[in-house]
């Protein structure tokens, strides 16, 4: 791994963090695991199967976190703060914190700053 690749990987670890640390505080965590058969879904975001704080939990995160912790490369295009965006304006919640931090990890694995 190259020095920016190494320095990509910690800021997008503390990203990963940050999501799900506020997710829990905004009480979109999950105690328990979907159905197996909910994590097999062929749409994007699993949007048939899961909600989105679900498929960030258990889909996202812990391949994202696989990744870093293997040194195995991560994805070179991102565009999930989208979601994130159509999400969270349909709750009563503000997931500003949430969209931040995937819109800072987009545009890392993107190639941005």
């Amino acid at each position: 791994m190259t020095k920016y690749q190494v320095t990509q990987a910690a800021y997008i670890a503390d990203g990963l963090l940050a999501i799900e640390t506020e997710l829990r505080r905004l009480d979109y965590w999950d105690s328990e695991p979907p159905a197996p058969e909910a994590l097999e879904s062929s749409q994007p975001f699993c949007v048939d199967t899961l909600s989105f704080p679900q498929w960030l939990q258990f889909m996202f995160l812990p391949r994202m976190k696989y990744l870093i912790e293997e040194d195995m490369a991560l994805p070179a295009v991102s565009g999930i703060a989208p979601m994130a965006e159509e999400f969270f304006r349909q709750e009563d919640a503000s997931g500003k914190v949430v969209i931040n931090e995937l819109a800072r990890i987009d545009a890392l694995l993107s190639g941005g700053q």
